[in-house]
């Protein structure tokens, strides 16, 4: 079997499987890859951002493993004025609930962006609202719980509007456009993401 890897845009309101599920568009609308290739890990339908697809169950398992603590850095844009305190709290760890019950999340890094990131345009854009910012931090995470990052920032106080993925280890979405796909060698991917 000849292993396969590629790094993907994945574009808002897309679900992260090929099969198709309802209405809702799906990998498979925009990546063209083959059968027994699939996503590691998952990016909630109404995130965007890096993706990883592969058909090598050994890379599936040590990326997703606890132990590998793979940094994941998110651009958030979010509802009002964020403060130094909010970043700080970030930062330290915060109480979520996954599974329904109360998580701490691990140490993060948080800050927020001095000017706006350069990212592509939304589609739909986010609700403007004149009279209240909607600035974007930079959230970089060792774990991956389910929506982790909005949880995050709706602890304190700032829910999230727009949330990409920009990099996994240092494979990141740089240059790209949703529904880019690059295809990586082995020795290229493992070097980015284990070394």
């Amino acid at each position: 079997m000849s292993l396969s890897y590629f790094a993907v845009y994945k574009p808002f309101q897309v679900l992260t499987r090929f099969g198709k599920e309802g209405d809702k568009a799906v990998l498979s609308d925009y990546f063209d890859v083959p059968k027994d290739v699939y996503p590691v890990g998952r990016l909630d339908y109404d995130s965007e951002g890096l993706l990883i697809l592969t058909n090598d169950k050994s890379l599936n398992q040590r990326l997703l493993h606890p132990a590998q603590a793979h940094e994941r850095e998110y651009w958030v844009q979010v509802d009002g004025a964020i403060t130094p305190e909010a970043v700080r709290q970030l930062e330290a760890g915060v109480t979520i609930t996954v599974d329904g019950k109360p998580f701490r999340t691990k140490p993060a890094k948080a800050s927020i962006f001095t000017t706006p990131p350069e990212v592509p345009d939304r589609n739909p854009p986010i609700r403007f609202r004149q009279h209240i910012p909607a600035p974007w931090i930079r959230l970089v995470l060792s774990e991956g719980k389910n929506r982790q990052v909005r949880k995050m920032t709706a602890a304190v106080g700032f829910p999230t509007l727009r949330l990409i993925r920009y990099r996994i280890g240092r494979i990141n979405v740089k240059n790209m456009q949703p529904g880019d796909m690059v295809m990586m060698g082995k020795k290229e991917i493992e070097a980015a993401l284990f070394r």
